[in-house]
């Protein structure tokens, strides 16, 4: 497995890596084993993780949730490579994080992963350009901030759904895909299906199955998070960046961002 880790930042209880990973549908996964507690952020690609609390296809957004030293694997069976925030937690840290949130049980991760969600989508753009814009000192601040998202998020009852078998899992990673190369455009129902090899039906109901949300809600999501990175990291006019993103009206845009982050996009650039 072509596996890269490149410390980010580190602190008291946590450290944050940028982790990226190049292997491929001819590379057999391998046992590997969580050195702390892992919530990692996936930003580029698809793959499978497995471990004692189940498995789960993970795609960009969703988070990847792991006990201390617990055994996983992740396996690229549908697809090759991926890039992740991995951020590692001591226990100590993260029930000192769950202590001050209502609700929240002691942390020992129930479920493999949280899939996307759009109240951590502020988080995640704040995540990636930090990254990106290597701003070490902003770290601090993500960590703790999605540690207590994640604590917050775990503080409901898990329902148990259907898994999604390997076929499911195989048929929805090309449609990842093609969401993945061209969410700047119109992709109906439809052709999203047709890259599946499924019918509409089928297809929705097993894409949310796998993913978390439907299809619609997820490139919403995918545009909006595109943007917001865009918006934290560069200082190109909000109708460039809306329109980059996929969003060909600047109002439809602004009244989506301030619904889902809470803020205009000119306001979430200021602060």
């Amino acid at each position: 497995m072509a596996l890269t880790s490149h410390l980010l930042a580190a602190g008291a209880g946590w450290r944050a890596n940028d982790v990226i990973c190049t292997s491929g549908p001819r590379d057999r996964p391998f046992e590997e084993r969580h050195e702390g507690i892992c919530v990692a952020a996936v930003t580029e690609g698809t793959f499978q993780y497995r471990s004692a609390q189940g498995s789960a296809m993970l795609a960009p957004g969703a988070l990847l949730l792991g006990n201390d030293r617990h055994c996983f694997e992740c396996g690229h069976e549908h697809g090759g490579g991926d890039r992740c925030l991995s951020f590692r937690f001591t226990p100590e840290f993260l029930e000192g994080v769950a202590a001050e949130i209502p609700g929240a049980r002691k942390i020992a991760f129930a479920v493999p992963r949280l899939p996307p969600h759009p109240a951590l989508l502020p988080l995640l753009a704040a995540a990636q350009a930090a990254r990106d814009g290597g701003e070490e000192a902003a770290f601090e601040e993500v960590a703790l901030r999605l540690a207590g998202a994640v604590c917050t998020a775990l503080s409901a009852t898990v329902k148990r759904q259907r898994m999604p078998t390997r076929r499911d899992e195989h048929r929805i990673a090309a449609a990842l895909r093609l969401i993945a190369a061209q969410a700047d455009r119109p992709l109906s129902l439809a052709e999203l299906a047709g890259a599946a090899a499924m019918s509409p039906y089928h297809f929705l109901r097993t894409f949310r199955a796998v993913v978390g949300m439907t299809p619609h809600q997820y490139i919403l999501h995918t545009r909006l998070l595109r943007a917001a990175v865009e918006l934290r990291r560069t200082s190109e006019e909000i109708s460039a960046i809306a329109f980059a993103a996929g969003f060909n009206d600047l109002s439809t845009f602004n009244r989506r961002f301030a619904r889902i982050v809470g803020r205009s996009p000119s306001a979430y650039r200021a602060s």
